[in-house]
């Protein structure tokens, strides 16, 4: 499977104007291969680099050092900065600010028509999006009126109009309710498995970590782990040393682990757990 994303030697710092300390590195000379398909989770502590790295995917922010190539093309160079952000689309945490429109399908058909896209293809494409996260009843409706949750899908289906390969959510769920989360939550999921869709997902949300292909832990812009949800999630004094939580069936069967209890480390869903208590003796 080919990668749609990939950083060589990314870094990327500013100057915080302290004599003492003139640079802040965000991001320390970064190698990632980010497979085109996948469901990629990426975590870390507040000011661990996670979003930083994200608007790096999408061309809003460029290096200081090092490249990042969004399907072979270089963020940095301006002739590709259009095309970059039409294969790799973003949604932010705030869906009130990705709102244009005083209607759900003109806000849809914004993207699309912005790049001169025929009003037909632009009509078959907003229908398409709308579909895809399960809002087409609403197309008529106006934005202000719909809860956290359905005013990020429709932010989700602004992006899929502009027909992308992958879309990064910068911690799309983090002013949702729970039922608003999981709403999101189903739609990226559907977008991933359905149509193919990569899917790179910055939450501070274990229980989100835990449903995709691959999580990266970022930690004052380095890699601290790279894995399966498996594999990362029963890390658990290390994700703690780095300031993080785990999922509470993860922690639950590392306290039972730690009480002398055979279990599994790698338990991340209640359904595992349960089977575990069952076969248990």
């Amino acid at each position: 499977m080919e990668n749609i994303i990939m950083a060589r030697d990314l870094t990327f710092s500013y100057e915080t104007g302290n004599e003492e300390n003139k640079k802040k590195i965000v991001l320390n000379s970064l190698n990632i291969d980010l497979e085109e398909g996948k469901f990629i989770a990426i975590i870390g502590h507040n000011g661990s680099g996670k979003s930083t790295l994200a608007k790096h995917f999408n061309a809003l922010l460029m290096p200081t050092e090092g490249d990042v190539y969004v399907n072979g093309m270089n963020t940095k160079d301006s002739a590709h900065v259009w095309d970059i952000r039409q294969t790799a689309g973003m949604v932010f945490q705030n869906p009130d600010n990705q709102l244009v429109a005083t209607v759900v399908e003109e806000d849809v058909a914004f993207g699309p028509e912005n790049l001169g896209i025929d009003p037909k293809e632009i009509r078959k494409r907003v229908d398409f999006a709308l579909n895809a996260v399960d809002m087409f009843k609403y197309k008529d409706s106006a934005p202000h009126m719909l809860s956290g949750g359905q005013k990020q899908r429709i932010a989700i289906a602004g992006v899929i109009a502009m027909r992308p390969q992958c879309i990064i959510l910068d911690e799309p769920t983090a002013m949702l309710d729970p039922m608003g989360r999981k709403e999101v939550i189903n739609t990226i999921q559907r977008l991933n498995k359905e149509n193919g869709i990569t899917i790179i997902l910055i939450t501070h949300f274990m229980e989100e970590a835990v449903l995709a292909d691959r999580v990266i832990v970022m930690d004052d812009g380095n890699i601290a782990l790279d894995g399966t949800p498996k594999e990362v999630f029963k890390e658990v004094k290390k994700l703690k040393d780095l300031g993080l939580d785990v999922p509470q069936v993860t922690e639950l069967a590392y306290k039972l682990k730690q009480e002398g209890i055979d279990i599994p480390t790698e338990i991340l869903t209640v359904d595992e757990m349960v089977r575990f208590i069952c076969q248990y003796k």
